[in-house]
């Protein structure tokens, strides 16, 4: 919420109001925090005994602050602010995904060396790359601090999306890479690798992202994958005349997701 928070939202606020929508509420709650004027309108509306337990609470809470020793501070491997964009189960994953597409690029080198005519595994794998490290995104499963970052005012499609953005940012470029050295133009693959993130996450607030992630990968290896290395064929779907399919796909899976945002803001 960039603009300051109406008198209405704020009374609703205060009053603990439960038809207000969980990524309202935390949107309100991140703006108070950063907004002095609107906590000062914020302690008009409060009841007045609750003002004052707030004042007596803050008083004593200064104060053992100031009795305390100085707390050790420790080194940490990753900033406190980063955890908004990446989670420590990250790193095994993105680096199996970047493993796997070595050993596609290796195969794909390999089988050119022979002469044998076979579609490139690289552009194969590229759709689903990211899902490995998108599945990781949100998950209760891996990582040991869901339920703390869901309660977090910061939590929701918003964080979702930017660590989504982190697993993109490293897998699109070692598939660029990897494309070009088995000389596959990276406008085959980036639009259907859009598609298939967009829907992994649309279906993960449904299902799960780990659920989501390998069911579409599991259901990209059998329909495509596995068949176009038995015919030794491209896919249809790997064309350029597939491309304002899957733009039109990723558009409209974006505009369900952002019409259903609040459902990466649950704990379920």
């Amino acid at each position: 919420m960039n603009a300051h928070i109406s008198a209405r939202a704020l009374g609703r606020y205060a009053a603990g109001d439960p038809a207000v929508a969980p990524d309202v509420l935390w949107a309100m709650e991140t703006h108070l925090e950063r907004c002095a004027a609107c906590r000062s309108r914020l302690t008009h509306v409060i009841d007045g005994d609750a003002v004052a337990l707030l004042a007596s609470v803050r008083v004593r809470v200064d104060a053992a602050i100031s009795a305390a020793a100085p707390a050790t501070v420790r080194r940490r491997w990753m900033p406190a602010p980063s955890g908004r964009w990446v989670t420590p189960v990250f790193v095994p994953w993105l680096a199996t995904t970047v493993l796997m597409v070595l050993v596609a690029l290796g195969f794909d080198l390999a089988v050119a060396g022979r002469g044998t005519a076979l579609p490139s595994l690289v552009v194969l794998l590229a759709p689903v790359a990211p899902l490995l490290g998108v599945a990781t995104a949100w998950t209760r499963r891996l990582d040991a601090a869901h339920e703390l970052v869901v309660a977090t005012a910061r939590a929701g499609l918003g964080m979702v999306l930017r660590r989504t953005l982190v697993v993109l940012v490293v897998v699109i470029p070692v598939l660029t890479v990897a494309g070009w050295s088995v000389g596959a133009s990276p406008a085959r693959w980036l639009m259907p690798c859009l598609a298939f993130t967009a829907c992994a996450l649309a279906l993960g607030k449904v299902v799960g992202l780990p659920r989501a992630a390998g069911g579409l990968a599991l259901l990209w290896a059998m329909v495509v994958v596995g068949p176009s290395i038995v015919t030794a064929r491209l896919p249809v779907l790997l064309t350029e005349a597939a491309l304002p399919g899957w733009a039109a796909l990723t558009a409209v899976v974006a505009v369900v997701l952002a019409s259903r945002r609040s459902g990466y803001a649950e704990l379920r």
